[in-house]
């Protein structure tokens, strides 16, 4: 998981500038509305709904507009009509990518993603080919100058964390999804900063990429979370640490 993770920080440093912010912020107004829609707009009795409004304050979405998007979503207010989809699919290297889709229209959400994955020299997959590689985790992120591996370590297991490995600047805890607002909690109750928290799809195995292949991967990864459609872009590819220090210069 080590360059998977990587992508988090560039993604972050990308995220710096207003239209990347603007883009941010849209996609997690739509993951309230479908949240809220499908389970009501009390975040305290919907815990998708809780997930996405903690993404939303992760990516400093101003309260009122939070507060818009759960009315929308529980018919308060109109808004547009989202549906959650998957979609599957292999990028250069052989590199495995599950996308998770929130859309209006499946039609143009398929075709401009079919045609991501062409002009990267990947293709599409059918529903099935990929997806069995990931399982969904809680995912968490803190930073080393904040906490020792130890401490963090202590923390999130006896919390009920599955793991603690090494995310190069970062320590990465992952949880199963039941355990990991608990996890959370415990490490913010430690006095722990948590640079980042989220439910992610884990690969089971990775495929290590280097070179003009490593290039073609992060080009793929950043074209899909680009298309406004897509809300999160998981893939198994893993770049050594140089390698990708070289790739980001």
């Amino acid at each position: 998981m080590a360059g998977h993770s990587r992508w988090h920080n560039i993604k972050h440093k990308k995220a710096a500038s207003d239209a990347k912010r603007g883009k941010l912020w849209s996609k997690c107004v739509r993951a309230i509305m479908v949240a809220a829609r499908g389970g009501g707009g009390d975040p305290e009795m919907n815990l998708t709904l809780r997930y996405a409004i903690d993404d939303a304050k992760a990516a400093n979405v101003p309260k009122s507009t939070i507060e818009n998007a759960i009315k929308k979503g529980s018919g308060e207010l109109t808004g547009a009509d989202y549906e959650s989809a998957m979609y599957e699919g292999y990028g250069p290297g052989g590199v495995a990518v599950l996308l998770e889709v929130l859309t209006n229209n499946r039609n143009r959400t398929a075709g401009d993603v079919r045609m991501i994955f062409d002009k990267a020299g990947g293709n599409l997959a059918a529903a099935g080919s990929v997806s069995y590689m990931f399982s969904q985790k809680g995912r968490l992120a803190v930073l080393k100058e904040h906490a020792s591996e130890e401490r963090v370590m202590e923390i999130a297991l006896d919390a009920g964390a599955e793991d603690v490995a090494d995310g190069g600047d970062h320590w990465q805890v992952l949880t199963e999804p039941s355990a990991f607002r608990a996890v959370k909690q415990a490490i913010l109750d430690a006095g722990i900063e948590v640079q980042e928290a989220e439910l992610s799809f884990v690969p089971s195995n990775t495929v290590e990429v280097s070179g003009d292949v490593a290039r073609k991967v992060l080009n793929l990864v950043e074209a899909l979370d680009d298309n406004d459609d897509v809300q999160k872009v998981h893939a198994n590819y893993d770049i050594p640490a140089e390698q990708l220090a070289a790739l980001e210069g």
